[in-house]
Parts: C-alpha cells; sequence; structure tokens
C-alpha cells in the first residue's frame, strides 16, 4: 500500500470541447473589437473546469499490483490492479503497463478498470509470456477522470516486479497423460515386468500373432508344444534431449519459439522416461555446448531438468553440430538413447548435421525430432491465381522435397527421424519412445 501523488491533465473530451469553442471566439473578436476579450476568458473558464473536475474525481490513496512471480511460456497468467480513492465521483479509470516484451506483445498493456461499490477500483486480466527468461514490469501508469470527463488525475509508479518465466510443463500435468501413467504397465511399481526387452524372464504358450522369432523351438520340441520367450523391460535406460539452441530453431511458430515447443516435448517424455524407470538428462548447444544437466533417476528429481531447460537460452548463431555431438558422445561411458530436436534451412548445414548425427548413431540410439513446417505445406498446397502464388508454390515445392530428401539421408545414416506438428510433437515422441522401449533397442 502507497500514498501517492498525482498530476492534474486535461482529457481529449477537453481538447474537443476547446476546438469547437474556438471558431465561435474568433468569429467574436472578428466581428466585434472590444468583444476580443471573450476568447481567453473561454480558455480560462475551460481551465478552471478541467481543474475543478480533475479535484472533484478524489485522490488517489493507495496502489496494489499483484502478479504471480513465476509463469510458463505460452501458458496465460494473471495480474491484478487494485486503486484506492478518497472520495468525489470518478467516470473512468484506466491504468497502461510498460514491461518487457516477453510479456506483452511490444513491451506494453493497457486496460480500464472496474469500479466498484467502496469507491476503489480493481481489474484483473491475463498476459502470455512468449519466451523464458526473467522479465520485467516496469512502470505503471494510473489514470481516472471526474464526472465531468474534462479533468483527470494521472499517477505514474515504478512498480519492478519481476517475473520468471519457465519452461511449459502443461503436457506433464495434463490428466490423459496421468490417467495413462497410472495405467501403465511400465513404471515404478514393485514387481517384475514382461514385454518385448532383452533380459529373458519366462516361457509362455506361443499365441497366434506373435513374432515367430520369439519361438524357442528346442524347448517346443521337447514338449511338442509351441512356447515363445517372455523378456523383462529393460529399465535404467540412459535418455538425452539435445536440443538446439541456434538460429532457425529461435524462429516462432504459433507465436511461440520453436525451441519452447521442443523444450516442453521434451520434459513431457523426460517426465514419463522417469515414470518408466529411466534416467533422463538434458543437453543445449548452439555455435558450442550450452548446458549438460546430470541425470536424474526419479521424478522427485524432475525439477532438476525443469530447471537446466529454464536456462537454455535464445542465441542468433548457426550451430555447431560436430562439436556438440562429440561433446556429447565423450561424457556418456555407455549406450544411450539421444533425442536431438533441431531443424534445418539448407542443404550444407543440414549435411554436416547428417554427418554428425551419423557418427553418433553408431555406437547410440539417434532420434532426430522436428517440427512441420505448416506455412510451407500451405504455400506449396496454393492455388496458383497469380505468378507470384506459382513463384511461391514451387519455391515452396522445391525446400519440402530438399526436407524429404535430409530426412531420408539421416535415416540412411542410422538415426530415427520423427516430424510432427508442433501440437502432437509431444505426444507422437512419447509413443515413439515407448515403442523404443518396449522392442528393447536401447540397451
Amino acid at each position: 500500500m502507497i500514498r501517492p501523488t498525482s498530476l492534474i491533465v486535461p482529457t481529449r473530451r477537453a481538447a474537443v470541447v476547446l476546438a469547437l469553442a474556438a471558431p465561435p471566439a474568433l468569429v467574436i473578436g472578428a466581428t466585434a473589437a472590444y468583444a476580443w476579450i471573450v476568447a481567453p476568458l473561454l480558455g480560462l473558464a475551460l481551465l478552471v473546469l478541467i481543474v475543478i473536475d480533475a479535484v472533484i474525481a478524489g485522490r488517489l490513496t493507495g496502489l496494489e499490483f499483484t502478479t504471480a512471480p513465476d509463469a510458463e511460456v505460452g501458458e496465460a497468467s494473471s495480474l491484478q490492479v487494485r486503486a484506492l480513492f478518497a472520495g468525489g465521483p470518478r467516470s473512468e479509470v484506466g491504468c497502461a503497463l510498460a514491461c518487457d516484451s516477453r510479456l506483452f506483445d511490444g513491451g506494453r498493456a493497457s486496460f480500464a478498470l472496474d469500479r466498484l461499490s467502496d469507491g476503489s477500483a480493481l481489474a484483473e486480466t491475463t498476459f502470455v509470456p512468449n519466451r523464458r527468461g526473467t522479465a520485467r514490469f516496469a512502470t505503471l501508469w494510473l489514470r481516472w477522470t471526474g464526472p465531468l470527463g474534462l479533468g483527470a488525475r494521472m499517477h505514474r509508479e515504478e512498480t519492478n516486479e519481476d517475473v520468471r518465466i519457465w519452461p511449459n510443463i502443461g503436457p506433464v500435468r495434463s490428466p490423459p497423460l496421468q490417467t495413462f501413467l497410472r495405467n501403465a504397465q511400465v513404471g515404478l511399481i514393485a514387481r517384475r515386468m514382461r514385454g518385448e526387452g532383452t533380459q529373458f524372464e519366462s516361457l509362455t504358450d506361443y499365441q497366434p500373432g506373435m513374432d515367430r522369432r520369439r519361438i524357442d523351438w528346442k524347448s517346443s520340441a521337447r514338449h511338442v508344444h509351441l512356447f515363445a520367450k517372455e523378456y523383462e523391460t529393460e529399465r535404467n535406460n540412459q535418455i538425452v534431449f539435445a536440443v538446439d539452441c541456434g538460429q532457425a530453431m529461435c524462429e516462432p511458430i504459433d507465436g511461440m519459439p520453436r525451441i519452447d515447443r521442443a523444450v516442453s516435448a521434451a520434459l513431457a517424455t523426460a517426465y514419463v522416461a522417469l515414470r518408466t524407470g529411466d534416467r533422463a538428462a538434458l543437453f543445449g548447444f548452439a555455435a558450442r555446448p550450452e548446458t549438460m544437466s546430470p541425470f536424474v533417476s526419479s521424478t522427485r528429481e524432475f525439477h532438476r531438468l525443469q530447471q537446466a531447460a529454464a536456462g537454455l537460452d535464445y542465441r542468433a548463431q548457426e550451430p555447431n553440430f560436430t562439436l556438440a555431438m562429440a561433446t556429447l558422445a565423450a561424457r556418456l561411458q555407455r549406450r544411450s538413447m539421444i533425442v536431438v530436436f533441431s531443424d534445418f534451412t539448407d542443404p550444407t548445414s543440414a549435411e554436416l548435421m547428417r554427418e554428425a548425427l551419423g557418427r553418433l548413431a553408431s555406437r547410440h540410439l539417434v532420434l532426430f525430432v522436428t517440427l512441420e513446417d505448416a506455412e510451407l505445406q500451405g504455400m506449396a498446397a496454393a492455388a496458383p491465381d497469380d505468378m507470384q502464388k506459382l513463384a511461391m508454390a514451387v519455391t515452396a515445392d522445391s525446400l519440402l522435397r530438399q526436407r524429404e530428401l535430409v530426412r531420408l539421408r539421416l535415416r540412411q545414416a542410422g538415426a530415427d527421424v520423427l516430424e510432427a506438428p508442433y501440437d502432437q510433437v509431444g505426444t507422437r515422441l512419447i509413443d515413439a519412445y515407448l515403442a523404443i522401449k518396449r522392442a528393447g533397442a536401447i540397451g
């Protein structure tokens, strides 16, 4: 609570009234030589009305600005402004904010306050952070007008409220994922899980539809009955989520940078991996390696991954895949699953990426994840109504063919490739991880 001072200022209505009164005052001054005094008197009277109207509006006795200290990128967060006044009727109360552009587009916002029965005014609004980091609400302006709408009082307050913007873990909290994890047949449960892993568990009757390679021919011949092998589901695998922080991943897709879409998908999959008994780590890189978190092995340590993801910065640089993948390979002591989130803009950089991932795939299981470029697909599918649209469609189709060629070469180099829309990449990645885990391909 504060006891601020305020300035008296004219409103737009006062300016309109002055503009409308100017022509009659000029006509009177021109037609009657001794009536020129009317013009300044009218101006003085309007000035007096402005001051009286602003004084009647009452003075500000308290101003409260409240916002959550933490928010998630892409998720709505709320703020509240409450103003307390000492008497006087007010026609309207408005507020303006100057802040970091991560909080509001252009770094500014304005909204009206609702007048309450006790004479105070209150406003609650939301903002959607578009990038991670620490953002600040710097300055707040409050403006309230008198009953005539001619005079207003204005107060400026330095708020300096910081908001920490974290990676979005909304998918982790989503009811479908929580329900799936509760009902899943793998996880931190005190029993042995049977599946299609690598460690032999037991024999079972062969059922139609089973993979014939699972038939134990010796036991089947001994008992004159078909038996199939069951294996224990793999656990304690190492999963590394390598996120490209370079220029291409900083480009927005539907209002949010690609890197933040990738981080959300990585954290959701990491949470599933921890629940199913595996270990997860986060690796960030651009022109050089940026971050390498230690491996965590339980959901109680999930916050460490979230903190590491919050430290991934936006870099206007081309990523150095050769250095990043060599550094990552040197830090891994055993075979791991490496999920690489990246994108490419030209065949040359894509070729360097393919070579680096190919060397990594010789020892580890590599899954390359990229987001579908809906804008390019829309351009390629657009009807060629004129020459410009035709040229754009041809160029977009050429770029899409290049992307398909890069994906094919990555698969030939030994890496799996997953391309999905931004709003489906998380679920598609979880499905791919669980399929790989069931097949026992990591260990």
